[in-house]
């Protein structure tokens, strides 16, 4: 009777791994995203600062076009965010059921699921591996973005006074 539950333990545990694994991508993720979202709210506070002095001048209308520029980047960088979250969570649901499967078929002592099985882990690991992708281009983004700011100190810098 215990050859039956620890075959089955084994064969649900890579799957509840993987599940744990992009638990943690999950949180990261979601981390990112109210930095993200945080981001865009000062930025858009600053810029409702910006339009409540009623004229604005040269300086003012430089870094009201900066901020236009960081907003924009940051939403596209938002979606790309969104976008890792979704594959995570597709991931985990893919891996959910696939480890569910690994338990019908142990217990049912068939193996008529095994390709069904192994579809679903497939397609988990492809999800995560989209997830990823969706993660590198976004810290890509999060280096222009960053490169837009300095590039404005550095401006503010150079020009005299």
């Amino acid at each position: 009777m215990n050859a039956p539950i620890v075959e089955l333990i084994q064969g649900m545990l890579a799957p509840g791994l993987m599940i744990s694994a992009c638990g943690l991508l999950l949180l990261g993720m979601n981390n990112k995203y109210s930095l993200v979202v945080n981001r865009i709210r000062l930025l858009n506070e600053e810029k409702r600062k910006i339009f409540s002095l009623g004229t604005i001048h040269e300086d003012e209308s430089s870094r009201l076009t900066n901020i236009e520029l960081q907003i924009s980047h940051l939403i596209h960088r938002i979606s790309l965010v969104r976008n890792a979250v979704f594959s995570y969570s597709l991931a985990v649901a893919l891996f959910i059921v696939s480890s569910v499967l690994i338990g019908i078929t142990l217990n049912s002592h068939s193996t008529a699921f095994n390709w069904l099985i192994m579809s679903f882990f497939y397609a988990g690991m492809l999800a995560v591996f989209v997830g990823i992708i969706f993660a590198a281009i976004e810290v890509w983004k999060g280096y222009r973005i960053v490169k837009i700011e300095v590039s404005e100190v550095f401006q503010k810098k150079q020009s005299p006074t």
